[in-house]
């Protein structure tokens, strides 16, 4: 290179850099505003106005509200959020709503992890899934109706209690007639003997016993009766006889005898009774015929049990008083467990696999890479669906109106809230306490969300 290249060859790259410096101090200016100019505040003014008319007018007119009495004339300081905590149902709406709060996010995050670690596991995870998730398609409205007929006490209409009245059957006959006995007077075959029915006089082996009943009501009886029939023939150490409703329609028959067109009990226990003892046990059959084998030598009496007249197992009272809180909770799960599976699958996906594959390598179980591998690394999805849950627990409204069906024991605060303002209370002062106690309730949990979810984005 000459001498006069190599001196113009610093000029030219101080010339060459102040032009680039100078080209982009310009294209930062053009690109780059001090502010929001007054062209974006007119294409945001029209959402920000429709904002603050539904959500700023609403929090600061419940807000000033709730400092005033049912009828908006007087003011009454905190008195309306001091009575949230007063009053049996308000009580209770705090108490439900702490539990809803501690448990219904809990069992969704629980339930949605197990739903996400497992249908990787299986080939059709993605039939699985759709399962699962379909219950969010579905309105709160119509699935309170669903569960509604679900928790029904009949177990001819409710699901859950059919279940439970299969299961029990299975195990144990559910054959009862409540109220039934025998008739009254002397000179009758049977008599009542505190809470059972015994016969009169003792029974030898080798005869029978005749145990009428009545005071039987319709629906107790079978759905399709069997005409009671004549006990068959004792044989040398056995007692016979039938268990049979001795009642004829329209009148006429002999009493304490089988008539025709008298049912016959099925699924009655009999027990042989000698000295205080039971020495043989029989179920009569469909035709309220027993036979009771192996009663020994000697007299016995002849006796039904108390669970003969109980009422037969129908199911647990899902609706009562004390469950209808956690029968509730579970139709939330049902909603709201498909929501949870798919935010942790997406964030089951996003694991790298050498974690894991490196715990399974150095000799961890499958339990301990899903304790100590997969759940810290899902912690933050974890915590996200944790936090979303409790944000909506606090709003629960719509399954706990259609399922409880306004039962006070099953009352959360939003219902209370909904109850008090607008549900035969009017009494929007103490609506708006309830409101805006909500609302300070929900902002920490909406907080936490907001800064977790712009550290992951950092």
């Amino acid at each position: 290179m000459s001498a006069a290249q190599k001196e113009a060859s610093p000029a030219a790259t101080a010339g060459g850099a102040a032009a680039v410096a100078g080209g982009g101090s310009g294209r930062g200016k053009a690109a780059t505003t001090e502010g929001p100019s007054w062209r974006a505040l007119l294409f945001l003014l029209p959402a920000l106005v429709l904002l603050g008319f539904l959500v700023v007018y609403p929090i600061v007119y419940s807000v000033i509200r709730s400092f005033f009495d049912g009828g908006g004339d007087k003011f009454v300081g905190i008195d309306n959020y001091l009575g949230v905590f007063q009053g049996r149902e308000n009580l209770v709406s705090v108490r439900n709503t702490a539990v809803w709060v501690v448990v219904a996010p809990t069992l969704v995050t629980i339930l949605g992890l197990l739903f996400a670690v497992l249908t990787e596991r299986i080939r059709w995870s993605s039939a699985f899934k759709l399962v699962v998730f379909m219950p969010m398609a579905i309105s709160f409205l119509a699935s309170g109706v669903i569960f509604r007929l679900v928790y029904e006490q009949d177990p001819d209409k409710g699901v859950a209690n059919a279940a439970m009245v299969a299961v029990h059957d299975m195990f144990r006959d559910s054959a009862g007639y409540p109220g039934a006995g025998p008739r009254g007077g002397a000179d009758q075959p049977v008599k009542a003997e505190g809470t059972t029915v015994v016969t009169a006089n003792p029974v030898n082996p080798g005869q029978t016993a005749l145990l009428p009943l009545l005071r039987i009501k319709p629906e107790h009886l079978p759905a399709k009766p069997t005409p009671a029939a004549r006990p068959p023939a004792a044989k040398p150490g056995e007692v016979t006889g039938t268990v049979w409703f001795d009642f004829t329609r329209g009148g006429g028959g002999t009493p304490n005898t089988p008539n025709a067109g008298e049912n016959g009990l099925p699924k009655i226990k009999v027990e042989a009774v000698r000295g205080g003892k039971v020495v043989a046990t029989a179920t009569t059959r469909d035709d309220g015929t027993f036979t009771l084998r192996k009663v020994g030598d000697g007299a016995v009496t002849v006796r039904l049990p108390q669970e003969n007249f109980t009422a037969a197992y129908r199911g647990a009272e899902w609706l009562g008083d004390t469950l209808i809180t956690p029968a509730i909770i579970v139709s939330y799960l049902w909603v709201w467990s498909g929501f949870a599976m798919v935010l942790i699958a997406a964030g089951l996906a996003a694991i790298p696999r050498d974690a894991m594959e490196a715990a399974r390598v150095d000799g961890a179980t499958e339990w301990q890479v899903f304790r100590r591998v997969t759940i810290p690394l899902l912690a933050p999805v974890l915590m996200v669906v944790l936090v979303t849950m409790t944000i909506n627990v606090l709003k629960v409204f719509d399954l706990v109106f259609i399922v409880g069906g306004g039962d006070p024991n099953a009352s959360v605060l939003a219902l209370q809230m909904w109850t008090e303002a607008f549900g035969g209370g009017n009494d929007q002062g103490a609506g708006s306490a309830i409101a805006v106690l909500l609302f300070l309730l929900v902002v920490p949990a909406m907080l936490f969300n907001i800064r977790r979810l712009r550290q992951e984005q950092r």
